[in-house]
């Protein structure tokens, strides 16, 4: 039943990410509505879900708030070594200006390839939640089914926005759709400890939020600082509310 359910997932994150291809002479919004799912999706999704599976503390901070601004650090940190490398091999503006703006192919490949991992994640926790009951396995099937929409849409997002042909970003859409399937047929043949689960998703909801942050919404309302952009980031965060709402 999870394997079936998560079919249902692929099919949605195929979705998404079709829905970002086809509406490029709005990028824009197409930006603004991903800074805001990502928001959402952290703080109201994966940050929740890891403090309640990571619960212990390490020096008087949960173990998930930790990993959560490691994650933020790491993306950080590798973001700016790609852009000095990047500049050092000519990849810069091409004079002695600053690298300001310029966007790293790698990055947004190593953004996606997070992604991947988070579904593969969503489909591990299907079916461990099939395993415990049909009820929790329902429960679990409907968020993970409504935010890979989310998913797929984020996935190719970010691997275009930095400069990756179309081809690639379809092949690490294809690979995000897949994961959740791979990730619930896998729990045939192993259980995944809760504690490192939730301390996946603290460190990986950081990651995310740096990209969201720092790189999708500036670039967003750069090109287009108008109301439409920010009504589509609070129209993102407010979707992914109502979805975790009715999940819960």
């Amino acid at each position: 039943m999870a394997v079936i359910v998560a079919l249902g997932a692929f099919l949605m994150t195929l979705a998404g990410g079709w829905t970002a291809q086809r509406v490029t002479d709005r990028r824009h919004l197409v930006l603004g509505l991903a800074g805001g799912l990502m928001l959402g999706v952290v703080g109201l999704d994966l940050l929740p879900e890891a403090l309640h599976a990571a619960g212990r503390e390490v020096f008087g901070v949960p173990l998930a708030l930790l990993l959560f601004v490691a994650g933020f650090l790491v993306a950080h940190v590798v973001e700016r070594l790609l852009a000095v490398r990047q500049a050092a091999h000519g990849g810069g503006d091409g004079g002695g200006g600053h690298d300001h703006g310029v966007r790293v192919p790698q990055v947004g490949l190593t953004a996606a390839a997070a992604m991947v991992g988070h579904s593969l994640a969503d489909g591990v926790a299907l079916g461990v939640a099939f395993q415990v009951g049909g009820g929790m396995g329902a429960t679990v099937a409907l968020a993970v089914i409504t935010h890979d929409f989310a998913d797929g849409f984020n996935t190719y997002t970010l691997t275009h926005l930095y400069g990756n042909a179309r081809r690639k970003a379809w092949m690490m859409l294809l690979a995000d759709a897949a994961a959740p399937v791979v990730g619930a047929a896998s729990t045939l043949l192993f259980t995944l400890p809760e504690e490192l689960l939730g301390a996946y998703l603290g460190f990986f909801g950081g990651a995310l939020l740096y990209l969201a942050a720092a790189e999708i919404l500036p670039e967003a309302h750069h090109e287009h600082p108008a109301l439409s952009t920010l009504m589509c980031t609070v129209g993102g965060v407010a979707g992914i509310w109502l979805l975790v709402g009715l999940a819960d």
